[in-house]
């Protein structure tokens, strides 16, 4: 019987574990919201259909709309990586009747932006025509975009939106015609077609298509805008000057990938994409970005969206890379060309007609823009399509491994094609590690004369920081250790690394320093955040702002706050790498060295409260709050030499060093904590001080001592030699 009462537990638990996950979101969160808040006058919501998560709105007795949660029906998330719950109600005309924002994960982008206001744009949509939606593929509407929330926003339009008119279609609201099982695309990509035989052919025959619009379209279209700023805020440019020069390509068709790409790179993008993706390329020119300066990795591509039908894309960096060129005989040059990619299951058909949408932006006041949209109409050429064939069958072994080699020699040639294009930032980033190498191994000479040390070593840190940090941005985060991590358990390829040559360097450099001279050797000297930290921290003390040593005590009981922070975000990244990178946010490193504080308010409060701290106590932040100085000590113990030279006096009695460290990584009893130095070779500097070591003080007029005793020695021997010969008889 025990056997068969665990069986009837068991199966009682799975159907309870089955019925749970295939809750909807809608029962969820249903009980607790009240009709009448959602559509004037309702008296109460009835039961949940069983073949579609909706659930009538009633009204005297009658259904006057149906409600439902937009995430049971999209998928698309913000920035949080998850869905923003909406609530929303639709009549039998199709018309969205009521909206509430029921739930959202998005502390990183609304921070500092009111939740009521957030709300009252999701409100908005009340009265939203769909059938109108469903004519223009969800562009008959003007998006009300909330300053510093873009993505946010757009991701609440998007979901609306699209799960309205499928919710619509599904119950035939306002004639609209339920969508058919979706019996596959009537023409497909044909692998055979010619390639465009260069750029001009490529214009003429639609494999290429174009946004062209000068300042005088652009300023004219802000005209347009209720606002009056948007036109007082026009653009000072001739109106025949070029705004953007966009222009798109299907790149997934290999025909196009062929006729526009280089060998090398078409090989590497079609290792790229993976059974039922796409991809296009964007390449522009002119005063206007389709990127953005503002965008960052882990983000949203903010002035492009993808639309086809009432399928929406927008994209994530982890579906973008650079294209290092256009190889077709005759094309433009242009500052900016990428490749995006549409992932599988997002319903976009690469034979049927598409758009992508470009939003503009107009500055009017200091956190305050206006926005206007643009498209770029698509539509693959016959000449690349095909009737629906059966599909073709796998590749022999043999194939697949020639395709694989040959795979592995595009990814190599287009790394080492970025590196030479990186020639110039290569060069000085290794001429500092040069400087810095010979610095560490010739420190006695290097830290002789204490003014010449100190001005380079303020020179060095204005470097990194300007060039390393504000420059060529690179920065180290302990993003990088759990992204490294993540490679090692998925399968690690050193592609992803080498394709940014300045980080692999780094990273290199680090790894080598760690065993010679621990932590420090970056920390202290290639860390352009701790260089920011360190400068202010100088200019303060030549303003005389008062420098707070803490008690030994509490400065040591502060050390392990790094440690249980960097833990804290590894653990976090082992269920969660998108979550611990959001957690990341608690090095500064992003707001204050990649977006040089053009960033949310919060951001910029943080980085600048952490930098105030450091200019009491000097780098405040590496000392008691770095998760990756954390993460670079724990394998710094593995250091094979102990280059810091000390006396047996230093720590008893002395204690010059110890008060005089910058970080205090010197115990009272004399010992250098390797974990907590910064390598700034100060206490080196004191070695050999001869106006505050006392050791050296010592030996200074020990030495002096025995000079002066010198001279009276050898003229005492003459004088005594002059005395005896006069004491001697004469003849």
């Amino acid at each position: 019987m025990r056997p068969f009462r665990f069986l009837l537990l068991l199966f009682a638990v799975l159907g309870l574990t089955a019925s749970a996950s295939a809750a909807t979101v809608l029962q969820e969160y249903l009980p607790a919201e009240v009709a009448s808040e959602l559509v004037p006058g309702a008296d109460g919501f009835g039961p949940i259909r069983s073949d579609l998560a909706v659930a009538p709105v009633i009204k005297g007795g009658e259904t006057v709309a149906w409600a439902f949660i937009t995430s049971d029906f999209v998928g698309t998330t913000g920035y949080s990586g998850k869905p923003i719950h909406s609530l929303v109600a639709v009549d039998k005309d199709a018309k969205i009747v009521g909206v509430r924002l029921v739930k959202h994960s998005e502390p990183i982008v609304l921070i500092g932006i009111p939740e009521a206001k957030v709300k009252a744009l999701v409100a908005g949509y009340s009265g939203l025509d769909l059938i109108a939606e469903a004519k223009s593929g969800g562009t008959a509407h003007e998006v009300d975009i909330i300053s510093g929330a873009t993505v946010t926003v757009m991701v609440i339009d998007d979901s609306i939106i699209r799960s309205g008119l499928k919710v619509a279609r599904a119950l035939g609201l306002g004639g609209l015609a339920a969508e058919q099982a979706d019996a596959g695309p009537r023409f497909e990509i044909d692998p055979g077609a010619a390639a465009p035989a260069d750029w001009p052919e490529a214009e003429g025959d639609g494999t290429v298509r174009r946004l062209l619009l000068d300042v005088g379209q652009v300023n004219a279209a802000f005209a347009e805008n209720a606002d009056p700023r948007a036109q007082e805020r026009a653009l000072t440019e001739p109106p025949e000057t070029v705004f953007i020069d966009l222009q798109a390509a299907l790149v997934s068709a290999p025909p196009v990938a062929e006729g526009l790409l280089a060998h090398a790179e078409a090989a590497n993008l079609k290792g790229w994409l993976k059974d039922g993706e796409n991809a296009i390329a964007l390449m522009g020119r002119g005063l206007y970005s389709f990127k953005g300066s503002g965008y960052v990795r882990g983000g949203i591509f903010d002035r492009i969206v993808l639309i086809q039908d009432d399928v929406s894309v927008r994209f994530r960096d982890r579906d973008h890379r650079r294209l290092s060129a256009v190889a077709a005989a005759g094309a433009p040059d242009f500052t900016e060309k990428d490749l995006f990619r549409i992932p599988a299951g997002t319903g976009f058909d690469p034979a049927k007609p598409f758009r992508i949408q470009l939003l503009v932006h107009r500055d009017v006041g200091p956190i305050e823009k206006l926005f206007h949209t643009f498209d770029l109409g698509y539509q693959l050429p016959q000449k690349y399509l095909r009737a629906v064939a059966a599909p073709a069958t796998a590749p022999a072994p043999e194939a697949v491994t020639v395709a694989d080699r040959s795979e592995g020699a595009a990814q190599a040639e287009l790394w080492k094609r970025i590196w030479t294009d990186s020639k110039l930032r290569i060069v000085v980033l290794g001429t500092m590690l040069v400087v810095l190498t010979g610095v560490f191994f010739f420190q006695t000479f290097a830290v002789r004369n204490e003014r010449l040390f100190y001005a380079f070593r303020i020179s060095f840190l204005v470097m990194t920081l300007v060039f390393l940090g504000w420059y060529a941005n690179a920065q180290l985060s302990v993003v990088n250790i759990m992204a490294l991590f993540g490679s090692l358990v998925n399968g690690f390829s050193w592609q992803a690394f080498l394709l940014d040559p300045l980080t692999f360097i780094l990273w290199f450099a680090v790894a080598a320093a760690l065993l010679f001279w621990g932590r420090g050797a970056y920390c202290g000297w290639l860390c352009p955040f701790g260089a920011l930290q360190e400068l202010t921290n100088q200019i303060a003390r030549k303003l005389k702002v008062p420098q707070w040593t803490l008690p030994w005590g509490l400065h040591e009981r502060l050390w392990p706050v790094k440690y249980m922070i960097f833990l804290g975000l590894f653990g976090v990244s082992l269920i969660s790498v998108e979550q611990a990178e959001h957690l990341a946010e608690v090095e500064p490193f992003k707001t204050a060295i990649i977006l040089k504080f053009v960033r949310a308010w919060p951001f910029v409060a943080y980085a600048a409260a952490v930098l105030i701290a450091g200019l009491f106590v000097e780098r405040f932040y590496c000392r008691y709050l770095c998760p990756l100085g954390a993460a670079l000590a724990i394998p710094a113990r593995l250091r094979m030499f102990d280059w810091l030279k000390r006396y047996h006096e230093c720590g008893n009695p002395c204690q010059i060093c110890a008060k005089q460290c910058p970080v205090q990584a010197i115990h009272p009893t004399g010992e250098i904590n390797p974990n907590e130095c910064i390598d700034c070779l100060h206490c080196q500097v004191l070695y050999q001080s001869k106006t505050t070591c006392p050791v050296v003080i010592k030996k200074m007029k020990s030495r002096a001592k025995l000079a002066a005793s010198a001279p009276l020695a050898a003229g005492a021997l003459p004088a005594a030699r002059s005395t005896a010969q006069s004491n001697q008889p004469t003849t």
